[in-house]
């Protein structure tokens, strides 16, 4: 019990130390960041995940250690598709780009917050109610055929509950204000466009949790390596929205590759009980899903260019 609060602690102590100097740092004034930016930031966290991956091995063994960059796989390539909804949000209300690293540090900050909530509620109920892993693994392989049928519906943020409730409550000002959330205006306390496109933020990582939770707890069921994982993933993700903005066009086959992850670990908590799949070939699985979906979209956007200037 010591030496798991011990863990817990110094774990959080870390994120909170990283993200503090993330913003009173290195992004204590709103700027555009450069795609260089961010590729040094993409590689600084993802070497920090493999370090801690290192940590894990030798704490605890070989097994955690490939649970945690299984779950840190997975939860990358769900968190591409979570990219590409922000991306569409800030498209929809023209954030300027200095604004936008900002507004991802308090979406993910919040996001954070609630993953810990999921995770921890989640893991427990397994573990009191195993029935439940099948509840989770038909959802998942629902979840991964409904995307595969998806034609990519309208976005349209006016029609989020919470967007129609954060209207009911604040009065908003028609234009941004800077990179502030709230000004004040005859004393009166006005939320500006920013504030939105956070809650948006936030509702997007609420649905999309609702996919990647019950997705890792297919491949572990300690909350530690469930929740290390989980964060890692997101604290690289404003990083990798900066690099991936723009070229989302290479990524169209992604959806196919993401759906069939989560009908994979979905069967894999289905059959739990019948064949436990190793968590190695679990992990060759999930690499090798997207590496051929990311390969399939380099290659057919490749096409699209070469058919492009031939016909030029």
């Amino acid at each position: 019990m010591t030496d798991s609060l011990v863990l817990w602690t110094a774990f959080n102590a870390f994120v909170l130390g990283m993200l503090a100097i993330d913003l009173g740092v290195f992004h204590r004034k709103s700027h555009e960041v450069s795609v260089k930016e961010a590729l040094t930031w993409t590689s600084v966290w993802i070497a920090l995940a493999m370090l801690f991956n290192l940590f894990i091995y030798y704490y605890f063994d070989k097994e955690k250690a490939v649970e945690f960059f299984t779950g840190y796989l997975i939860e990358n390539s769900l968190s591409i598709d979570n990219i590409f909804v922000i991306i569409m949000i800030f498209s929809y209300f023209k954030v300027p780009t200095a604004y936008q690293h900002k507004v991802l540090f308090w979406g993910i900050l919040g996001a954070l917050v609630m993953r810990v909530i999921f995770i921890l509620v989640g893991v427990e109920l397994i573990h009191r109610f195993h029935w439940l892993i099948y509840i989770f693994g038909g959802f998942l392989v629902f979840t991964g055929i409904k995307m595969l049928s998806s034609n990519g519906a309208k976005f349209d943020p006016e029609k989020n509950p919470l967007v129609k409730l954060a209207r009911k409550i604040f009065p908003f000002t028609s234009n941004f204000e800077g990179d502030k959330f709230f000004v004040r205006r005859n004393s009166a306390l006005w939320a500006t466009p920013l504030f939105l496109v956070v809650i948006l933020i936030e509702a997007t990582d609420l649905i999309f949790a609702v996919d990647s939770i019950p997705a890792i707890l297919a491949i572990s069921d300690d909350s530690f390596i469930v929740y290390t994982s989980n964060v890692f993933a997101i604290l690289g993700l404003r990083s990798l929205y900066f690099v991936l903005a723009g070229i989302e066009k290479y990524f169209r086959y992604l959806k196919y590759g993401l759906s069939t992850i989560l009908i994979f670990v979905g069967v894999k908590m289905c059959i739990t009980d019948l064949y436990k799949i190793p968590v190695d070939l679990s992990l060759i699985i999930v690499a090798f899903v997207l590496v051929i979906s990311m390969l399939a979209s380099v290659v057919s956007q490749k096409k699209d260019s070469d058919g492009t200037l031939d016909k030029k």
